[in-house]
């Protein structure tokens, strides 16, 4: 290289490393616990006697005329008997139930909704990382973790290996002694190391080869070779032809974003949309047919027959229905705060988070399970017979639980709901009453929660 292109090459800017794109601020997204608005009071401030009249106008001004907490449209769902689920299709209403209070889980996503966003990005028209591409990062970097450790370990065997060999006269017999000793020390660590290693390096897809950068055609190869033989040389393509291949403005990339359709929808499970109907008020359920509006009474009615399969008769219901179990308990730790989430991944009933799965793991898993107190439950050897069936579990089961929980950093909680005598849906019956008269408030009241919380003892662990 002369002396004159190394100073053109100095006088050109160096590209600097792409960045890759910074994550969501969860904590703006997430600031609402619940899709509701919450009009707090002016603080109170000791030294400044104004606040206090500040508060006063305040309280007064919203007593007379008070805000509304909820949207101006309530967001709308429909019911589907096939998934037992409720379905939100417009995007207003799922990122709002997702980003403030995490409800419901996206049809085509593990939680959050992000089909389109991950569509997107297949088609290179955004480079936002969705949260699964963050959970395969992290996998991925837990299996580099577990390889190199792997690898240390083996190298701190071979070197152990190596101190000893010479302290026996035979190399050989010393080598196969020593190999022996530490394979049953380790449990045959060496071996069952490499195999992981050969299992991992299979595993991993070898990279494609890089495309080139010009295409042509069996004709124009052909035609390419007659020319060769006559001496003649292809010219290089041109600038206006690299132009042509150059890579698509702005105002395209936003058309075909526009044009991709959402395919994805919010389920929402019978705890979450009953939760959401009844005690906030803030979602409107509607018949998949007939497009009918659902009353709360309705839908307390249909979660309950749904909640068995194949679903029952209004007139077979029992206090210690699946879904009137359930609700009670995801009203309860919702309204102690939780962020509540199905635990179908850990085999339990329900998760707990502080705050949300976005910003920790859950602390807690929850199992729901009846119980039947009540002296109407012993009053005759049916009942006692069925009452004990149902909140009678082994000791096998309670230790698998557990085990899995240990396992994955979580505290148990049992968590057993005091079940009522069968008294307000029978007067309804014989009253022959309508859906509509009955009180759901009446008959929550009924059910107490009583929590039970387990942890697994290992003493190599907790020696304190």
């Amino acid at each position: 290289m002369t002396s004159r292109e190394a100073a053109e090459s100095l006088s050109q800017p160096s590209e600097a490393p792409s960045r890759p794109p910074p994550r969501p601020n969860y904590g703006k997204i997430h600031a609402k616990p619940l899709p509701v608005t919450a009009y707090p009071l002016p603080p109170l401030i000791p030294h400044n006697p104004l606040s206090i009249l500040h508060i006063a106008f305040t309280y007064l001004y919203r007593l007379l005329a008070p805000p509304s907490s909820h949207p101006k449209i309530l967001y709308q769902a429909y019911f589907s008997a096939e998934t037992r689920s409720v379905h939100v299709t417009d995007e207003t209403a799922v990122r709002a139930l997702w980003e403030r209070g995490f409800f419901g889980k996206g049809s085509l996503s593990r939680s959050e909704p992000s089909w389109l966003n991950r569509e997107k990005k297949r088609r290179g028209l955004v480079a936002n990382e969705t949260s699964e591409e963050y959970t395969a990062q992290r996998r991925a970097e837990r299996r580099r973790f577990k390889q190199e450790r792997a690898r240390k370990e083996r190298e701190a065997i071979e070197e152990k290996l190596k101190e000893e060999r010479p302290i026996h006269e035979n190399g050989h017999l010393a080598e196969q002694t020593a190999r022996s000793r530490y394979e049953g020390l380790n449990g045959g660590l060496v071996d069952s190391l490499a195999e992981s290693m050969e299992c991992l390096f299979e595993q991993q897809p070898l990279s494609p080869p890089a495309p080139s950068l010009i295409t042509f055609s069996l004709s124009d190869a052909a035609n390419d070779t007659d020319a060769g033989k006559e001496g003649h040389v292809p010219p290089l393509p041109t600038e206006s032809a690299a132009s042509d291949n150059s890579k698509p403005t702005e105002q395209e990339i936003e058309a075909e974003a526009a044009a991709i359709e959402n395919q994805e929808h919010l389920q929402l499970n019978p705890s979450e949309a009953f939760f959401l109907t009844y005690a906030l008020g803030i979602l409107q359920i509607r018949d998949r047919a007939t497009s009918a509006l659902l009353p709360s009474e309705t839908l307390f009615s249909l979660f309950r027959r749904h909640s068995y399969f194949p679903p029952c008769e209004s007139q077979d219901l029992q206090p210690d229905d699946p879904f009137l179990l359930q609700y009670v308990a995801y009203h309860h730790f919702r309204s102690l705060g939780w962020v509540i989430r199905p635990g179908i991944k850990f085999a339990v009933d329900w998760l707990l988070y502080l705050r949300g799965p976005v910003f920790s793991h859950a602390e807690f898993a929850v199992m729901v399970l009846p119980a039947y107190t009540h002296p109407h439950w012993r009053s005759t050897h049916e009942l006692q017979a069925s009452t004990k069936k149902k909140e009678t579990k082994s000791w096998w089961w309670l230790h698998c639980v557990n085990r899995v929980q240990s396992q994955v950093r979580k505290s148990l909680v049992i968590c057993y709901v005091e079940v009522p005598p069968p008294w307000a849906v029978p007067a309804v019956i014989e009253r022959k009453a309508s859906v509509e008269d009955i009180e759901i408030g009446q008959i929550l009241q009924k059910y107490k929660v009583r929590e039970l919380t387990l942890k697994r003892w290992t003493p190599n662990r907790e020696r304190d």
